[in-house]
Parts: structure tokens; sequence; C-alpha cells
């Protein structure tokens, strides 16, 4: 159990990509062919035949991979690509994180507090991480590990 930070990371985002099987390989393919690692993946709701995919890597690894993305938006008919280095993704640790009801709740409630925008969220039975700017990761390690762990 506990609270980490990894300001290891950059976001990439590939806005309007078709809704259609086979995109998201084909994204993903591309990129583990670069041995580019992806972290964290969230796909938006479909709107009108079209969704959204963001994702991580290692800041190491964002130039290659922002470059595969605009090829890869080009190529599958998305609109445009987004991106962001400055932010650290942090994570709140623990077993039984599926059987506590309002663990989510808690946290999203602490890094509002300290005026702190979550970008991404991503769970597992053990693990709930948020995207924030790199600038407030300290303090939102911090304040989670108060809230969660008694100070």
């Amino acid at each position: 159990s506990g609270v980490s930070a990894d300001k290891n990371q950059a976001k990439l985002t590939i806005a309007r990509v078709p809704d259609q099987p086979g995109v998201a390989a084909a994204i993903f393919s591309k990129l583990a062919a670069q041995n580019i690692s992806v972290d964290m993946i969230v796909q938006n709701i479909s709107h009108d035949g079209f969704n959204d995919v963001t994702f991580t890597v290692p800041r190491a690894e964002f130039k290659r991979a922002a470059t595969s993305a605009s090829e890869l938006a080009d190529s599958i008919g998305a609109e445009h690509t987004a991106s962001e280095e400055d932010i650290a993704k942090i994570s709140l640790i623990g077993i039984g994180m599926k059987t506590h009801s309002g663990v989510a709740a808690r946290m999203f409630e602490t890094l509002a507090r300290e005026n702190i925008n979550i970008m991404m969220i991503s769970t597992s039975e053990i693990k709930i991480s948020c995207l924030v700017s790199e600038q407030q990761s300290d303090l939102a390690v911090r304040a989670l590990h108060d809230e969660f762990f008694g100070g």
C-alpha cells in the first residue's frame, strides 16, 4: 500500500480516430514495432463514429512516439494529435481497492481540495492512477499520503 509518483511520463492523444475494428491495433502495433513502451491508455466513447485515444509513454520516448502518432493520425484518417510532456502519474496502491467503496471519491476529493487537475484516470484491482501536472505531483503525493496513510 502507498502512493507513488512517476514524473517520467508524456501524454499523447490521437483525436477523432475513426471508430472501427483494427484502429487500436494499428496504433499500438506501430508503437510496439518501434519498441515504444505504452503505459496508460484511455479511449473515449464514440461520438459520430469517432473517438479519441490518449496514452502515455516514457518521456525519453516522447519525440519518437509523437512522430509515430502524427504519422498514424494521417494513415488512419484521424483529425489531429495533441501532446503534453510535463506530466506525472500519481498512483494510489493497495489491496482491496475493488472491495472498498469510496476510495476513488476520496482520492479525487483530496486532489480537488489541493486544486490539482486530473488529466486522465486509470484503475485496476489494486491501483488508481491519475495524470497531473508535474509541477503539482509532489503536492499530490503528500496530500494523498496524508489522507490515506495519516501523514
